[in-house]
């Protein structure tokens, strides 16, 4: 049964909500992770079999105000998005209403244009298709109106000839595979998420967010500058000008990972690669629903969970100069978290935040927090709590 927690006063902040026991030591990790890493403000929650054993946060949701983390507080967790997104395609692939091996171009005819005709749905989710910057120039308004920047993705070529690499796809997967589920379901994705995932299992979770829940959104701290020898180096590896820094950045050098995510209208957009908002609680929720019932609800088949975690792309990744492993949408161990046992499926989010199951174990586990960090191989305070349950568990 989960117990209570008892912060001592040493600890700044205290930690809030509880874990079950055996579990101690990942109340610890998130403890340390403010006492040694820097942290801020944050959430962790893990399911187990369909239920709750560990809910944890602490800190501060504001740091110019000190509005405190509550239970219920929000934070925006970047690409941790992907898995979400994936997980409404794949619903819809279960349903027979999208065939994972078609042509894109069956549902979306004008992705067609310039030698996509053959790119296959699977090729998207795996970030193979060579879409990884987007073509032309917008202004923000338009990128997070939605139609311009799909338009220009059906009509532009790819950077590489699709299916004979891969190449994270930042951005762009997002409005990819958004426009096919508008194509098939005729909802957004945001709409579908609130129809067929949120609201069945209760989630504190959106991509586009509604006005009425901006008041409980945990502001994003970017995060520190690099020193001047890294500076350099990125600056070459991503500039404007090549793949990366398009891809990046893009389209048109509108996105950086500053205060501009702290705005209304980088909320209120759907940007299915990029802006879910929600609570820890909710993804570890929802993967925890992927992998068994939660309430009686189970979103996948266990043999298209499977077939997810099955890798598609693996290697070099032509983007980000790091070695990177996908399935069907989902970022795979090693590359998902350095501690992530071999069954870990999900994503991790830029600056730090983390969501997965974990098939052998029973597991669906999110962490969230609003101090953004520069890790490329895995944040160590999302890896370190992930560490400390794989322990408790194999113990």
């Amino acid at each position: 049964m989960p117990v209570e927690t008892t912060p001592t006063p040493a600890e700044r902040p205290e930690v809030h909500g509880f874990v079950a026991r055996g579990l101690e030591p990942v109340r610890e990790a998130f403890a340390r992770n403010f006492a040694e890493r820097g942290e801020i403000g944050g959430a962790c929650c893990v399911y187990l079999h369909g239920e709750p054993v560990v809910d944890l946060h602490g800190g501060i949701a504001d740091a110019a105000t000190q509005r405190p983390w509550q239970a219920d507080t929000l934070q925006l967790v970047f690409s941790a998005t992907k898995g979400v997104t994936a997980t409404c395609v794949l619903m819809l692939v279960e349903r027979g209403v999208i065939d994972l091996d078609a042509p894109v171009a069956r549902y979306w005819p004008e992705f067609a244009a310039n030698g996509k005709s053959a790119i296959p749905v699977r090729w998207l989710l795996s970030h193979r298709a060579g879409l990884a910057a987007i073509e032309g120039t917008f202004t923000l308004d338009e990128a997070l109106s939605w139609d311009p920047v799909v338009t220009a993705l059906a009509a532009q070529a790819p950077l590489w000839e699709p299916g004979t690499r891969h190449g994270y796809h930042l951005r762009s997967y997002g409005w990819l595979l958004g426009e096919l589920v508008r194509r098939v379901d005729g909802r957004t994705v945001g709409r579908f998420l609130a129809d067929e995932i949120a609201g069945p299992l209760g989630l504190d979770l959106w991509i586009g967010l509604p006005a009425a829940q901006e008041p409980r959104v945990s502001r994003i701290v970017p995060p520190a500058p690099p020193p001047p020898d890294v500076q350099e180096m990125m600056a070459r590896l991503f500039a404007p000008d090549t793949v990366a820094g398009r891809a990046l950045s893009g389209p048109s050098n509108l996105f950086h990972y500053d205060d501009m995510w702290n705005r209304r209208a980088l909320h209120a957009a759907e940007l299915p690669s990029s802006n879910g908002i929600a609570t820890a609680r909710a993804l570890a929720r929802l993967y925890a629903a992927l992998v068994g019932k939660v309430d009686g609800i189970r979103l996948l088949r266990p043999e298209t969970v499977a077939a997810a975690c099955t890798t598609q792309s693996e290697g070099g990744d032509a983007v980000l100069y790091l070695p990177t492993r996908f399935g069907l949408g989902f970022m795979l161990p090693p590359a998902l978290c350095p501690s992530a046992g071999g069954s870990a499926f999900g994503h991790p989010g830029a600056g730090g935040s983390l969501a997965l199951g974990d098939r052998a174990h029973g597991v669906g586990f999110a962490y969230v927090m609003n101090r953004m960090s520069l890790a490329t191989a895995g944040d160590p305070r999302a890896d370190r709590l992930v560490a400390a349950l794989a322990r408790c568990l194999d113990a």
